[in-house]
């Protein structure tokens, strides 16, 4: 396993009326992050807010290409980011205990901390697919260039962590600085991941291992080949 310090590119915020950054998911432009009772919007370049849904928020957010899914309690909301519409829910996999959320390979994949697990599920129905073990409480789940990357949060100690997806073996750990947490993760599809901050109201970006660096990169390891991925989706998901 490779283990070296995160690279803690940039900060974003605190936003205002902002208490606490949940999920974080990005659509190739726009940051998106769960803010409790709004997602917001802002630009990365900038920092600059941009627009907010009113909706539930209080976990993971993902995007699929077209659509923004998000966690709210024990169910998963399928949101159209140009009304701020709920277009479908499906049962969140914790019934409650759910954090990170992203797209991946056709599906969703939802991490949960409290049974320390990432479930693989099927976005239309909310059926498990996959269950993968961590030893770790998982707050973040994101897909880039084949590779599953998860954040982790226990006491003041949070990391992101490259797994194999198919047994959960830990390949590569980016320690984040003491008291620094990890409340949501999504990659901006190239060699940047943005992470939320929880109660620092911030958004971080942390770079990613240039690929190659490391070898068993797991990339080769087939997620769900009876699914297709949305066309428009972006890179990692």
């Amino acid at each position: 396993m490779s283990q070296s310090a995160a690279e803690i590119v940039r900060e974003y915020g605190p936003f205002p009326g902002v208490d606490q950054v949940h999920g974080v998911t990005y659509d190739g432009q726009h940051v998106w992050f769960a803010a409790g009772d709004r997602l917001n919007a802002f630009d990365p370049a900038t920092g600059k807010t941009l627009r907010s849904i009113d909706v539930a928020a209080n976990a993971g957010t993902a995007f699929d290409g077209r659509h923004l899914y998000q966690l709210a309690g024990d169910r998963i909301q399928k949101v159209d980011p140009k009304t701020g519409r709920v277009l479908a829910t499906v049962p969140a996999p914790g019934g409650g205990n759910d954090s990170g959320l992203t797209w991946g390979e056709g599906t969703l994949w939802v991490g949960q901390y409290r049974d320390r697990k990432i479930y693989q599920i099927d976005p239309e129905t909310g059926a498990i697919l996959r269950t993968i073990e961590s030893n770790r409480f998982v707050t973040g789940v994101t897909w880039v260039d084949g590779e599953l990357w998860h954040g982790t949060w226990e006491g003041d100690q949070s990391d992101l962590r490259r797994i194999d997806p198919r047994t959960g073996e830990v390949l590569e750990r980016l320690e984040m600085p003491r008291g620094v947490a990890v409340t949501g993760l999504e990659s901006d599809g190239g060699d940047l991941f943005f992470c939320g901050g929880g109660s620092s109201g911030k958004v971080r970006t942390v770079r990613r291992p240039k690929r190659g660096s490391v070898t068993g990169s797991g990339s080769e390891i087939p997620v769900d080949s009876t699914r297709k991925r949305t066309s428009s989706s972006k890179k990692n998901n």
